[in-house]
């Protein structure tokens, strides 16, 4: 009998060098390194790649384990939970239809097509069954199959999603995974059992029901639900937009593609938007007619197209008779050795003690009041604001458009009476979805926005800003989302076919991510997740669409 062949392994969470038998799994290597960890590790990056923990290994490996409050621990816990509840679904309403449509409330929001409204008896029921899925602790089970054998598979089950996308992206072998009998495909790595998804709740909501996730400071209690109906109201009127125009999923996005239906969708996408903002303006004006409104604010996080939608809307406005300027927020950073400091030492620019609040109310009392003022300007290479003599006076129908990403917050104008406010929070809200049970994160569509941005306008690598994302959507979460719902009105920004266009900036970006760092890792998911795509030319992309602020061509000056 031969000796299994002793591999070199790294662990990267505690620096460790060990040996382990080739063939072992990463289930086994971790019980090896016993390491300490704060909650529980679910999947593991082997050479940077996203890997189950029942992989078996066979030559030298730099292993970094995943846990399930990291950001890659929740993407897995999180598709691990959708084909839980999609099991418990399936056994309990065999001829429904479960949708994970997008994240609402703190959760996924769902709904079961087929099964009628859902409520406090049927979501008790599904909860009922996934804790008895839970108990079993049942394999969820990986393989490679034949494409033709795959489409039998997806066709006996009634996946019509899941084969519209497999029908624009042909392929030999297709990775399925099997729980209880019931076939899967999640787009990512999985846990290997539903023992691990322990963790979880269902709180019936807006006609369907809200899948409740681990809190991250402690992974053993559910987020609790925060009600977000304006921004739940969007999501929802994007979906009716989305049905309408029958392109729920991108499996139903490429088909029109390849149908040469792209330039029409282009148009319509640009048409929903200019509406928005035309009946936005409409609504502006009757507030500066009936109270006095003077400053309307859009906030937004960052690539969220802030800067264009007031570009935009400022045109809307003048339609009107109204004479709007524009401001930005950066322009009132304080000097550079002034700004705040995170928890790490690193200047917070998301901070609003990052923002010179004193002298933008001045300049507020002094606009409000009819003078003429002198305009700051910020100079980012050394961090200083100066002056250039450009100055700004307000007439009797005027309006000022300020844009940035305090403008929900109420620290920002404490003294400006609310009735001269009008607030708009914009943020690229995408409600396309890879499948039924797979939902595509807004956050990577502004951060594909971002790097296709950051490359062409600041000089920086792909590599710079997935290595800061981090530290930015630290501040969103602290200084941004908590005020989104006191905005008088949310605006989706997102395109439902940007992502098609999109890809090609941003894949020549993600391949120069050098292949020795953690942000590779994430590189390789961005490059897989653009792969489901069917390009799109940019060529009849208006030259004031907000997705020009971040390609280029656009017809604003920014």
């Amino acid at each position: 009998m031969m000796t299994a062949r002793p591999i070199q392994i790294y662990c990267e969470n505690n620096n460790a060098t060990l040996y382990v038998d080739e063939g072992s799994t990463l289930e086994q290597v971790l019980e090896m390194l016993a390491l300490r960890t704060d909650s529980p590790v679910i999947a593991c990056f082997a050479d940077n790649r996203m890997k189950e923990l029942n992989t078996r290994i066979y030559s030298p490996k730099s292993l970094r384990y995943v846990e399930l409050t990291s950001t890659d621990g929740m993407r897995v816990y999180a598709r691990s939970l959708f084909f839980l509840l999609h099991k418990a679904v399936s056994d309990l309403y065999p001829e429904a239809k479960l949708r994970v449509l997008y994240t609402a409330a703190r959760g996924y929001y769902c709904e079961i097509e087929g099964a009628g409204p859902v409520g406090a008896e049927q979501v008790d029921a599904i909860r009922k069954r996934m804790h008895t899925l839970v108990e079993l602790n049942l394999p969820i089970v990986r393989e490679k199959l034949l494409m033709s054998d795959v489409e039998k598979l997806y066709h006996g089950h009634g996946y019509d999603d899941k084969l519209a996308l497999l029908g624009t992206r042909p392929q030999y072998f297709i990775t399925v995974y099997n729980l209880g009998g019931l076939p899967g495909y999640f787009y990512g790595a999985m846990v290997i059992s539903t023992g691990f998804l322990k963790v979880f709740d269902l709180q019936a909501f807006g006609g369907g029901f809200v899948l409740q996730m681990p809190r991250r400071d402690d992974w053993s209690k559910v987020e609790p639900m925060r009600l977000e109906p304006k921004l739940f109201s969007v999501f929802q009127q994007n979906k009716e937009w989305a049905d309408i125009l029958r392109i729920s999923d991108v499996g139903s996005l490429n088909s029109r593609v390849l149908e040469g239906d792209a330039s029409q969708m282009i148009k319509v996408g640009e048409a929903l938007q200019e509406k928005t903002l035309a009946r936005i303006a409409d609504i502006i004006l009757e507030r500066h007619d009936k109270s006095g409104v003077r400053i309307v604010f859009v906030a937004g996080p960052s690539s969220s197209g802030k800067t264009t939608l007031s570009k935009r809307l400022s045109i809307q406005l003048r339609v009107l008779g109204l004479e709007p300027q524009t401001i930005s927020l950066d322009d009132y950073f304080v000097d550079r050795e002034h700004t705040p400091r995170d928890e790490n030492g690193n200047y917070d620019f998301e901070s609003l003690e990052a923002v010179d609040v004193e002298a933008f109310n001045a300049d507020l009392n002094r606009l409000f009041a009819g003078e003429r003022v002198e305009m700051p300007k910020f100079r980012f290479t050394d961090g200083k604001r100066y002056y250039d003599g450009t100055t700004l006076q307000l007439s009797d129908r005027g309006i000022l458009i300020v844009e940035g990403i305090h403008g929900l917050n109420p620290g920002l104008t404490p003294h400006v009476e609310d009735r001269l406010k009008y607030k708009i929070y914009a943020s690229a809200l995408t409600t396309l979805s890879l499948d039924n049970m797979s939902v595509i994160s807004t956050t990577d569509n502004r951060l594909l926005r971002r790097i296709v941005r950051d490359s062409k306008y600041r000089g920086r690598s792909a590599y710079d800003t997935l290595k800061g994302w981090a530290s930015v959507r630290r501040g969103e979460d602290k200084y941004i989302f908590p005020y989104q719902e006191q905005a008088d009105v949310m605006v989706n920004t997102a395109l439902f076919f940007e992502i098609s266009i999109l890809k090609q900036y941003a894949q020549p970006l993600l391949v120069r991510v050098p292949a020795n760092t953690p942000e590779y890792a994430e590189a390789l998911r961005l490059l897989k997740f653009l792969d489901y795509f069917v390009e799109i030319s940019d060529r009849e992309l208006p030259p004031t669409s907000i997705l020009r602020e971040f390609l280029g061509g656009s017809s604003f000056n920014y």
